[in-house]
């Protein structure tokens, strides 16, 4: 629920400051840009689902 009510808030405010909106596009075009952020972040959303790796097992 309280995703949602931060969701609805940053909507909020881009819909109020559009040269918000703007800034908010050109960080997230410079970090998609970096291929190493892009591999460190879809490593963060991978490592839930990935096998644990046993000791006996190295």
């Amino acid at each position: 629920m309280m995703r949602w009510l931060l969701l609805g808030a940053l909507l909020g405010l881009l819909l109020l400051y559009p040269p918000l909106l703007a800034v908010v596009i050109t960080v997230a075009a410079a970090l998609l840009s970096k291929p190493l952020v892009v591999a460190f972040a879809a490593g963060l959303a991978a490592r839930p689902y990935l096998p644990r790796i046993r000791s006996w097992a190295r």
